[in-house]
């Protein structure tokens, strides 16, 4: 299973993807610069992610604490998304994202 990963150069990036893995362990596991500081507790914003139009709406629900949370992002988007909050699983193979502009390394 695979994730497409837009870096901070427009260059996309085919990752294997764990299943149960969040989106921000496999970005980060694959050597990708985000800079997931809080390591994925949700304290931050910094794992932001932009989700490809045609996934964003197969994710699941963004909950209260991530909507708090990616009101610290610099630039949000409709289909910006913190990447700690979305677990992998098979549904997902192939999503697109790219790596927030607040969150490269």
């Amino acid at each position: 299973m695979k994730i497409f990963v837009t870096d901070g150069h427009g260059v996309e990036h085919e990752v294997e993807a764990q299943d149960g893995w969040t989106i921000m362990e496999i970005i980060r596991d694959a050597g990708l610069p985000i800079k997931a500081e809080c390591g994925g507790s949700c304290v931050c914003a910094t794992c932001h992610v932009l989700v490809d139009d045609e996934w964003f709406a197969k994710l699941p629900e963004k909950n209260e604490e991530e909507i708090d949370m990616l009101d610290l992002a610099l630039e949000v988007f409709d289909t910006s998304r913190l990447s700690c909050q979305i677990e992998f699983d098979k549904s997902l193979d192939g999503l697109k994202v790219k790596i927030a502009q607040d969150a490269l390394m």
